[in-house]
């Protein structure tokens, strides 16, 4: 009998085939297939300066300072490293003689028509050249020549100011404008020597994303205007924070001077943001340092809201509610908003409003969102929605809603990893980067779903690969039931499909998840709004929500003010629904208070405290502690890390969110979907035909509105576009008018007057008029108890 013993080989792992062995400044290290010299170097640990490179956008070998020499077997060659990838067996140099002298070379380029402004630009202190000329230049210059002169800084936006002598035509900014956020509004000019960065004429730099040029430019050619002279970076103390602007929750870093809010950087977190911010969530937090923040607590004297101390506030309040429950019972008092707020915020108010005051009129949406059901569907990441293989949009515009969202969906589509196919009732931002878009009448999208189900290309799309929902409020002139009817119509089709809810407000997910919703019987806002305009409601509770301002009916809003007897806000301005408050709690605003918040893929990561709260303001989990307190509940609570441990141990899917899982992961933690979410309801939508002399409304939210944020942050406050009523160019012969004009729009309860735009991006048949802009208000044709709005609009 024979045996055959184990070969040495059998024990002895299969090679990778991506590894790919290098040498870098002699030291053997193991790369990636396909990676470029300059990724290898930094894995190895060896820095190659850079100026025009940067990880998240094509290599395009502009600056020529990454240089160095590369041996791939036919000896030494200087080699531009963010251009090539690494070959098996490459020898790299970056310390070499010849590699040195190159990279000075450039350096003495690049310096020989850079100003000497290094004492008064804003970029001194970070800038890479200033760093690069100390590390890998020359030592002096060559060039006695004079150097080239422009008219300096030119305002290419309200926000950005361009400095074209320091420009090294690195060209980042014109590929972020053009590769990432899709505005190729920034390009060079001219020729040779003479070639700089400028706009086109007449067209500003009006991109949403134009605060992402600044943050990457390699000197000081572009600036920021809430930024420019403000402080160096040894002034600045900073902190890793969460973005609450919207629900897509970017990583970002707060830093401040002398306890003052100065400026929002973005984190490259890659799961949520790759680093890029909006300009909306980078620059209003000029709003923190408002004159218009109320920075103590209001009781109403009369007709005023007079000044008082905290213990005279939280007595008021006390005694609203001790009356309204002896009037009406606990159904008579309801709670709205809490999703601006932190987790801890919300999960304060929500034993206040649930345990203490014993109500199951609590609510976070304002009447624009989708049932909280959606929460407990199979939800997507947004790194799994950035790489499926099909994304259905069924949503609102991203670009105006959830702008990074939509940076990582374009950046999908354009590099063809995805195809979108889009349900729309108007053209979105992502509507030229679709697969298929398709266009609905509000109220039709099951129809629509159905018709892109018999497509037998769409079917064989979303039949392969992975495929992902973005399933969020398109419209807010229709009841949210024909979006849910249709994704479930997708839903039944695609049955692997996952979904990424867009939901739009910075934490409102959060305050779903931990309580901020009905309980047993309990109102959602529009029937708490309902009730206290039938005068049902004696205590209304406003958690930072404006109703006037957010809520789409707005009919229904200021019949509920009125209504409900007894009115208490926690806010930090006083805004159009607080100004008629009887008590106002003043809450501490982003950056003044710490703790965690939760974006719309259920991710979990912290929010920083940097400056002082303004005067006497208060986080709003330390409100509502006190609050509980004059009412005779102790919820236990001395700092806001006892409200994050409270949560974890009581919130389904929050066992894992602890400070110390916050704190290993800078990208936070995703929570699980929690237990006691009710499914979703399904009901069949029974929409009238529209009359052939109607026009469907459809009402969306824009990136720049009237929110308190933009309007108090001095440098946004100009930018939203204002209401006007969008019709397509024949729609509008039909009527009898032309762009430009003002025209009666005919609500069955209202008559607004706004002025005509030709828009050929809106399907005929429908108006589109943005919520909440300056201007006519859209919410007076709005009823939120109508399936559809149907409007007629005629000359003046």
């Amino acid at each position: 009998m024979t045996t055959t013993e184990p070969t040495i080989e059998a024990d002895v792992p299969a090679p990778d085939p991506n590894a790919v062995n290098v040498t870098i400044n002699g030291v053997p290290h193991v790369a990636r297939k396909g990676q470029l010299v300059i990724e290898a170097a930094a894995d190895a640990g060896e820095y190659i300066p850079r100026f025009c490179y940067h990880e998240r956008m094509t290599s395009v070998g502009k600056c020529r300072m990454c240089l160095v020499e590369c041996d791939s077997g036919r000896g030494p060659a200087v080699t531009v490293s963010c251009m090539v990838p690494v070959a098996p067996d490459m020898k790299i140099d970056t310390q070499s003689p010849t590699t040195k002298r190159m990279q000075e070379g450039v350096l003495e380029l690049l310096l020989a028509n850079h100003p000497l402004d290094c004492p008064v630009c804003d970029k001194g202190g970070e800038c890479p050249l200033q760093d690069q000329a100390f590390s890998n230049g020359p030592g002096e210059s060559r060039y006695v020549e004079e150097k080239r002169h422009y008219e300096k800084p030119i305002a290419i936006s309200d926000i950005v100011y361009l400095d074209r002598e320091r420009c090294i035509l690195c060209d980042r900014c014109t590929r972020f404008a053009d590769e990432v956020a899709g505005d190729a509004l920034i390009h060079f000019s001219s020729r040779g020597n003479n070639t700089y960065i400028t706009t086109f004429p007449d067209e500003p730099f009006s991109s949403y994303f134009s605060g992402n040029t600044v943050q990457i430019c390699p000197v000081g050619a572009l600036t920021a205007k809430p930024y420019r002279f403000k402080a160096r970076p040894w002034d600045l103390s900073q902190q890793e924070t969460t973005c609450t602007t919207c629900a897509v929750g970017c990583r970002t870093v707060v830093q401040s001077s002398r306890d003052e809010v100065l400026r929002y950087m973005g984190v490259d977190s890659d799961p949520v943001n790759h680093g890029w911010l909006c300009d909306r969530g980078r620059f209003n937090f000029e709003a923190v340092k408002s004159e218009h923040r109320v920075l103590q607590p209001l009781v109403r004297e009369g007709d005023e809201l007079l000044p008082a101390s905290w213990n005279t506030a939280l007595a008021a309040a006390a005694a609203l509610i001790t009356e309204a429950k002896a009037a009406g019972g606990v159904a008579g008092i309801a709670v709205i908003g809490g999703a601006r707020g932190t987790n801890e915020d919300a999960f304060a108010w929500a034993r206040v409003g649930h345990e203490v005051i014993g109500t199951p009129n609590v609510y976070s949406q304002m009447g624009d969102g989708l049932p909280v059901g959606l929460l407990g569907l199979d939800r997507a990441t947004i790194d799994e929605a950035a790489n499926a293989t099909t994304i259905v949009l069924l949503g609102p515009d991203l670009k105006e809603e959830l702008p990074v969202l939509y940076l990582r969906l374009r950046d999908a589509a354009a590099k063809q990893r995805s195809r979108i196919i889009e349900l729309t009732p108007k053209h979105t931002g992502l509507t030229r980067n679709a697969w298929r878009s398709i266009g609905y009448e509000p109220g039709t999208q099951v129809a629509a779903v159905q018709g892109a189900l018999a497509d037998g290309a769409i079917a064989a799309q979303l039949a392969k690969g992975n495929v992902v929902i973005v399933a969020g409020r398109a419209n807010l002139a229709e009841s949210s039931a024909a979006t849910i009817a249709a994704l479930h119509a997708l839903l039944a089709a695609v049955p692997g499909a996952k979904v990424l809810p867009a939901f739009r407000r910075g934490n409102v997910v959060g305050a779903l998840q931990v309580g901020v919703r009905p309980g047993k019987g309990g109102l959602d806002t529009r029937g708490a709004l309902q009730a206290a305009a039938d005068g049902k409601i004696e205590c209304l509770v406003l958690l930072g929500a404006d109703p006037l301002a957010d809520f789409p009916d707005t009919d229904l809003a200021r019949r509920a003010l009125a209504g409900a007897r007894r009115i208490i806000a926690v806010d930090t301005f006083l805004t159009q629904s607080s100004q008629r408050a009887d008590v106002v709690l003043a809450a501490s605003a982003y950056a003044e208070k710490s703790g965690t918040t939760t974006n719309l893929e259920g991710r979990v990561s912290t929010v920083a405290r940097q400056v002082t709260p303004a005067g006497s303001t208060r986080p709003d989990w330390m409100i509502a502690t006190e609050l509980a307190l004059v009412l005779g509940v102790d919820l236990g609570y001395g700092s806001v890390e006892a409200v994050t441990a409270d949560i974890a141990a009581k919130v389904a899917g929050f066992e894992s969110v602890t400070a110390e899982a916050l704190a290993a992961d800078g990208n936070g933690v995703l929570a699980g979907v929690p237990a006691a979410i009710d499914p979703i309801n399904v009901v069949e939508v029974d929409v009238r035909e529209r009359n052939a002399y109607d026009f469907r409304l459809v009402v969306s939210r824009t990136l720049y509105d009237q929110a308190t944020g933009t309007a108090n942050s001095p440098s946004l406050a100009a930018l939203p576009r204002g209401s006007a009523v969008h019709l397509h160019p024949l729609d509008l012969e039909r009527v009898g008018t032309t762009a430009g004009t003002d025209v009666k729009v005919i609500g069955p309860r209202s008559t607004v007057v706004f002025t005509a735009v030709a828009d050929e991006t809106v399907l005929r048949g429908t108006a589109f008029v943005p919520f909440n802009n300056p201007g006519p208000n859209v919410g007076e044709l709005i009823d939120c108890f109508a399936a559809v709005n149907d409007v007629r609009i005629e000359n003046l």
